[in-house]
Order: C-alpha cells, then structure tokens, then sequence
C-alpha cells in the first residue's frame, strides 16, 4: 500500500500526537485508507485536511 502512514508516522508529519490522530477518527474528521494487520493506514493529504479542519473550527471557538 503505497502512500498509506501508519497513524504514528502520520502524526509525526504534522506536527500533533497519534492521540489526536485517533481523536480525529473518532469524531469523524479523518478516515483510515486501509489497514495493515491491526494498524489504520492514513493518505498524507487526509491527515493535513483534518489538521486544517481542527484548526479552522478551534479558531472559530475562540473567536
């Protein structure tokens, strides 16, 4: 599988802790591409577009 991270090294690629990774798949932000065994395999792009979503939507809190 090609371009598919584990959640782990998609973490590490933007910044954030794989907790929040599994946060984002819990509350629907982020979809797995695949699996690997037990492991969630994630497109690069699908994590930054979640990264930017938290982020739009925490600024939106604040605001």
């Amino acid at each position: 599988m090609g371009g598919l991270l584990t959640g782990a090294l998609a973490a590490l690629e933007v910044g954030v802790t794989a907790a929040t990774i599994r946060k984002w798949v819990q509350q629907g932000h982020l979809a797995p591409a695949g699996r690997r065994g037990r492991a969630q395999l994630f497109r690069l792009e699908d994590v930054f577009a979640a990264e930017r979503a938290t982020r739009r939507s925490h600024e939106l809190v604040r605001a």
